[in-house]
């Protein structure tokens, strides 16, 4: 595997008991998991983000712990995505919120610039507990995922998820794209706070989430699995990847050409994208602080250049992590709640600023690519 920034995988582990944590150790908001209610950060007033398409509030998908190497601020991240059928893959149906927090603000004010040096990090939660902070909880086995069975316990731990996250406010937050899906939408910065306690949140069965690293997995790809995927999609959608690898094309049309070159392309791409998550198909994140995004379809063009500014200080953006299609048919709930999609990437401020004093999230940009076929990773 090619050198670069070290790739971290994020795997569903135990469920998580309940939304009340304590015994003295770390605090909700350090915990990594996937579905349950938003823990905030002590310097961020509790909310709750709307779909920018239909109004209804947005469902937590995964919450990440992940302060930067060199920095004294805890910081933390969390994507939400609407559970409507209709909104599934609208841009503007999902939301991803940065916040930081420094514990030492109220005794030693820093100036806004010093938080927003720039950080050489590339870890993510090396100083975290990712297995959560329950006084029963156990050293979690990270080097496998363990699918655990949903139970009585489970359900009952989801109620009071959905009690506590009732009780939040609702967060409105501007939209970050418009209805076009356009890349060269400007995210804008959080507006305010707005109660609304006619409704409750969705939200899905709570797990954490334990980490590993990718360079572990790589005596051990799985290259057969990959490849019994690949060829049964090539059936199904009646392609042949090796033949459209080898046609020169020559004699055609240049529209014919063009066409063939598009489904060339394509095939190429989910290939590359099956072959490298075949050393640890079960994971749901991969976190790479500015590493390069793994594309599960041709992106656009320009999508480098697409890739909006920070809205509150305007430097980069960077590829931070997405979300992988396992984790579609691990997000479980009593009611009929579902979200679909191929994979989610996230790019955040190069910078990770933080406003002083600032009590709301950051919204960072977020791009949600379809599944070419979501029936391979059920």
């Amino acid at each position: 595997m090619a050198a670069g920034p070290r790739v971290l995988l994020g795997l569903r582990d135990a469920a998580v008991p309940g939304p009340c944590r304590g015994g003295g150790q770390d605090p909700a908001w350090a915990t990594n998991k996937l579905g349950g209610a938003a823990d905030w950060l002590p310097s961020v007033r509790p909310g709750w983000p709307r779909c920018g398409r239909c109004g209804r509030a947005l469902a937590l998908l995964v919450q990440l712990y992940c302060p930067l190497e060199g920095a004294r601020a805890h910081r933390a991240a969390s994507v939400f995505a609407c559970a409507a059928r209709g909104c599934w893959g609208e841009p503007r149906s999902w939301k991803v919120l940065r916040s930081q927090y420094l514990q030492t603000q109220e005794k030693e004010p820093q100036d806004a610039s010093k938080q927003e040096s720039n950080f050489a990090a590339k870890d993510w939660c090396d100083e975290a507990d990712d297995w959560g902070v329950c006084d029963e909880a156990e050293s979690p086995a990270c080097a496998t995922l363990q699918l655990l069975g949903l139970n009585e316990a489970v359900s009952s731990s989801l109620s009071r998820e959905v009690d506590c996250a009732s009780q939040f406010q609702q967060l409105c937050l501007s939209e970050a794209t418009d209805g076009s899906g356009s890349l060269n939408t400007h995210p804008a910065a959080s507006e305010g706070v707005v109660m609304d306690t006619s409704s409750s949140p969705p939200v899905f069965q709570p797990f954490y989430i334990s980490v590993v690293d990718e360079e572990d997995y790589t005596g051990f790809l799985d290259t057969d699995h990959a490849d019994a995927l690949l060829k049964e999609y090539q059936q199904r959608e009646g392609v042949d990847l090796e033949q459209l690898m080898s046609e020169s094309f020559a004699g055609e049309g240049a529209n014919e050409k063009y066409e063939k070159s598009e489904v060339k392309n394509m095939d190429h791409t989910f290939h590359k994208f099956m072959k490298r998550i075949s050393v640890c198909p079960e994971q749901i994140i991969r976190y790479s602080w500015g590493g390069q995004p793994l594309f599960i379809t041709s992106p656009p063009a320009n999508i480098d250049k697409g890739i909006p500014t920070c809205s509150n200080c305007g430097s980069n953006r960077i590829f931070e992590f997405q979300l992988m299609p396992a984790l579609v048919s691990m997000l479980q709930s009593d009611s009929d709640l579902s979200v679909e999609f191929g994979t989610a990437i996230v790019y955040t401020c190069e910078r990770s600023c933080w406003p002083t004093n600032h009590q709301t999230p950051l919204e960072e940009f977020i791009f949600v690519q379809e599944d070419p076929d979501q029936r391979l990773f059920k």
